[in-house]
């Protein structure tokens, strides 16, 4: 996560664009850290100064911090540490309680709103997986359950943690459509904090 190397990424995107990135993220800066040892609080202050000179410049409209694993960046964020446009987190049922907690004290420490918050990987690689032939997410929809499992997956997913936007990815227009078609769907919040405080004491349960 070199600054310069940052800086200069962020410009040769925009020339190859031909026209400036609306959003530039930092991708799993994780794995630099773990690297960078004590010095991680530096290191993720400067690529993220970095990044918030370069859209001060006009060379992308806003800059994010895409995690993986977020729970490695929480005892980083300080005063010094600039506050991304928006962050990316994995969301979802197959996000982990740790996961989940973790991206709740990033939004907490940045002030973020969940329109700034974005989650991805809902479904944990693929809607074919065996995972979604056992359990049935509609179960988070209350009485209604005119939606499938895919489109109920879908929508627990901004709740998981609370996100506005949610990134996927297919090659089959119809797949994107029955994620469209179910966004006017609604799920249960008391079923969601039920479902987080039944992770929570499970994870309690395995440390002893």
């Amino acid at each position: 996560m070199d600054p310069l190397r940052l800086h200069a990424a962020v410009e040769q995107a925009a020339e190859d664009l031909g026209r400036e990135p609306d959003l530039v993220f930092l991708h799993n800066p994780e794995h630099s850290l773990r690297e960078a040892g004590p010095h991680g609080q530096e290191v993720l202050t400067e690529a993220c100064a970095a990044l918030d000179a370069a859209t001060g410049k006009g060379l992308c409209a806003a800059w994010g911090i895409a995690s993986w694993d977020p729970s490695f960046l929480v005892g980083l964020i300080g005063p010094t540490v600039p506050r991304p446009a928006t962050l990316m987190v994995r969301a979802g049922l197959l996000a982990g309680v740790r996961t989940l907690d973790a991206a709740d004290a990033l939004i907490r420490a940045w002030d973020l709103d969940p329109s700034e918050v974005w989650g991805m990987s809902p479904f944990g690689g693929s809607t074919s997986d065996a995972v979604w032939a056992r359990i049935d997410p509609r179960v988070f929809l209350g009485g209604n359950r005119q939606l499938s499992r895919v489109q109920a997956a879908f929508m627990a997913a901004y709740h998981l943690p609370r996100v506005g936007t949610v990134a996927v990815g297919t090659d089959e227009p119809a797949h994107l459509g029955e994620l469209v078609g179910a966004l006017g769907g609604e799920v249960e919040k008391e079923t969601i904090q039920e479902y987080r405080s039944l992770l929570r004491d499970r994870s309690h349960d395995q440390l002893f």
